[in-house]
C-alpha cells in the first residue's frame, strides 16, 4: 500500500508560482508512474501532468504546456510540480496520483494511490 501526501498548495496572485510536492511512504514509487490532476468546483477531476518511473518521460495537459513541470526524486520518494505563471482558471483542488505501472498516463481511472489533495486558489 502506498500513500500520498501532497503539499505546496496556497493562495497565489496570477503570474506567481507554486510549487507541489507528493511524499509517498509505505513502499518505494521508484518502479511507478506518477501523475497530477485537478478538480475545480462543479468540474470532473482532470489531467495535469504524468511521468515516468525514471524521470524520462513527461507528458502535460495542453492548458498548462510551458507552465507546469512534472519532475521526482526517486531517492526522496518524492514527486513535484512546479506551476509558473499561474492563471485564475489554475484554481483547483491538486491531487498526486501513482500508477503501479512505470508507465506514464493521462487516464484518471488507472491510477491506483491517490493522495487528499491540495488547495490551489489564484486570485486575479
Amino acid at each position: 500500500q502506498v500513500q500520498l501526501v501532497e503539499s505546496g498548495g496556497g493562495l497565489v496572485q496570477a503570474g506567481g508560482s507554486l510549487r507541489l510536492s507528493c511524499a509517498a511512504s509505505g513502499r518505494t514509487i521508484s518502479s511507478y508512474a506518477m501523475g497530477w490532476f485537478r478538480q475545480a468546483p462543479g468540474k470532473e477531476r482532470e489531467f495535469v501532468s504524468t511521468i515516468s518511473w525514471s524521470g524520462g518521460t513527461a507528458y502535460y495537459a495542453d492548458s498548462v504546456k510551458g507552465r507546469f513541470t512534472i519532475s521526482r526524486d526517486n531517492a526522496k520518494n518524492t514527486v513535484y510540480l512546479q506551476m509558473n505563471s499561474l492563471k485564475p482558471e489554475d484554481t483547483a483542488v491538486y491531487y498526486c496520483a501513482a500508477r503501479r505501472s512505470p508507465l506514464p498516463t493521462m487516464t484518471v481511472t488507472v491510477y491506483d494511490y491517490w493522495g487528499q489533495g491540495t488547495q490551489v486558489t489564484v486570485s486575479s
